[in-house]
């Protein structure tokens, strides 16, 4: 399973209503290490299925970005049962967002 694009109109549906746990990846295209997470997160996505996989461009959807304290970019959260669980920010390997997912 592939990333999916966040944005303000899908979130409620895609993030706070899903039945399996997501990671949201809050990056943008101009900032170095989060091109560096880009391939990271696709891989843990095709490596785990069971969790839902997506994307927040914090220049597109500012107040998304801003309702959820992102000062730091990549800063990936992970969400379950429609609620914020966890977070980490700066470049994390698989096996961090694994640890991060649990």
């Amino acid at each position: 399973m592939s990333e999916i694009v966040i944005t303000g109109a899908n979130f409620e549906t895609e993030v706070l209503n899903s039945d399996k746990p997501v990671l949201l990846d809050f990056w943008a295209s101009w900032c170095g290490p989060c091109r560096m997470q880009g391939p990271i997160l696709s891989e843990f996505a095709e490596k785990h299925p069971e969790i839902k996989v997506g994307k927040v461009n914090v220049d597109e959807e500012q107040a998304l970005a801003m309702s959820y304290g992102v000062m730091s970019i990549p800063m990936l959260a992970v969400f379950k049962g429609g609620k914020l669980v966890n977070q980490a920010v700066g470049v994390q390997s698989i096996e961090a967002l694994e640890l991060l997912t649990k």
